[in-house]
């Protein structure tokens, strides 16, 4: 049995990617189901603030500065990268860093449509390196099961 295998039967996730195709298709799919009414299972956001939330993220990814980070934090970043791209699934109400913090309304459409052109422009950036202001270059499987896992996490959190 590999490694990966066996940290899967110990609580690890299927490690899937969002350069998959598939994956990428379903994953649009579950975000299309989402509405401004979805409830969350647990947290403190409301699916109208996930949207930014996790568009957020991917922006950063895609390159965009990660801006903000509490010296403490950036002592620990290479902790929270094997957290990111382990394959252990997200603990319930973590807290986030600073820039991806949601708490004000928002406009859900206008949030769900920023959300899509991040998830399109991760996926045309497919084997890009591109420099992620925390972890430095990701390699195209950390990047595509980071971002699916952190967008599966708030996904399953709102029951899509």
């Amino acid at each position: 049995m590999d490694v990966y295998r066996f940290l899967v039967k110990l609580g690890g996730m299927e490690k899937r990617s969002l350069y998959d195709q598939q994956v990428f298709e379903e994953t649009l799919n579950r975000i299309d189901h989402l509405t401004h009414e979805t409830k969350p299972r647990w947290g403190k956001m409301d699916a109208g603030q996930m949207l930014p939330h996790c568009a957020e993220t991917i922006d950063v990814a895609n390159g965009k500065p990660l801006e903000g980070t509490p010296f403490l934090v950036s002592l620990f970043r290479g902790y929270i990268k094997k957290m990111v791209v382990g394959p252990k699934p997200y603990s319930k109400n973590l807290r986030t860093h600073p820039q991806y913090l949601r708490t004000e309304p928002v406009d859900f459409a206008q949030e769900k449509q920023h959300l899509l052109d991040a998830l399109h422009k991760l996926k045309a950036q497919e084997g890009e390196k591109i420099k992620h202001t925390m972890f430095g270059i990701l390699t195209p499987e950390e990047k595509g099961w980071g971002m699916y896992k952190h967008l599966d996490h708030h996904l399953q959190q709102f029951g899509v």
